[in-house]
């Protein structure tokens, strides 16, 4: 169980890092964000969760983030039962497979010339969810938590939990650079693909805050 919970945790809060990243240097994207959730939310309630089924561009940002940055870029390893073949190459029996997601997403053969550039509108007129597909070939897919019988089994909760957090952030909070340069893209090492150096960045409360604040004291 403890495996569980940390694969979970670490991941997600990687992701949401990097969302967040994206967000920053992306102004265009987050106005765009900001304006969906105000229009099907408003200010008078904290997004829930029975909201996130109407919020498609919040999952497309989710989405690109997870075709830029998957929180496991090299896949786990599987292994071959018996000879077959992968993509015109043979494999005999017991040769360890490792997906290399990160390089699958940042194809230009598959995505186009923008394939390293942030644009959630590719996922535009296609199902939001952590498989989205590109609406350019329906066959394409990003792999941030695996496919088929070895998928991550924590998938699900885990669209939710982005969802949910990052409609939150959105909605309760104005983001913008500390500087004027662009927040640093680098990579750590790990597992996990965290960031070189932690995001820093300014933030000023939207006007829901206040009202949930004095909701707060009201019923304390």
């Amino acid at each position: 169980m403890r495996t569980f919970l940390l694969a979970g945790t670490d991941t997600s809060t990687v992701t949401m890092e990097w969302v967040l990243t994206n967000l920053v240097n992306s102004p265009r994207v987050l106005e765009k964000a900001t304006a969906e959730i105000d229009s099907v939310i408003g200010q008078d309630r904290l997004i829930e969760e029975a909201d996130l089924p109407k919020l498609p561009y919040l999952h497309h940002i989710i989405d690109e983030t997870l075709r830029l940055f998957p929180s496991v870029p090299l896949l786990l390893p599987h292994l071959s039962s018996e000879d077959c073949t992968v993509g015109g190459y043979h494999l005999p029996a017991n040769t360890m497979v490792i997906v290399n997601a990160w390089a699958i997403h940042r194809d230009p053969e598959l995505w186009g010339a923008d394939a390293a550039s942030f644009v959630p509108e590719r996922f535009e007129g296609e199902p939001a969810s952590g498989e989205g597909k590109s609406n350019k070939d329906p066959h394409k897919l990003i792999l941030p938590f695996g496919m088929g019988r070895r998928a991550c089994p924590g998938a699900p909760l885990a669209q939710r939990l982005l969802g949910l957090t990052l409609g939150a952030l959105v909605q309760c909070f104005e983001w913008k650079r500390d500087t004027k340069q662009e927040v640093n893209w680098t990579e750590g090492a790990g597992v996990t693909m965290p960031k070189e150096k932690p995001l820093t960045a300014v933030i000023r409360s939207r006007p829901i805050m206040m009202k949930l604040a004095c909701e707060s004291s009201a019923t304390t």
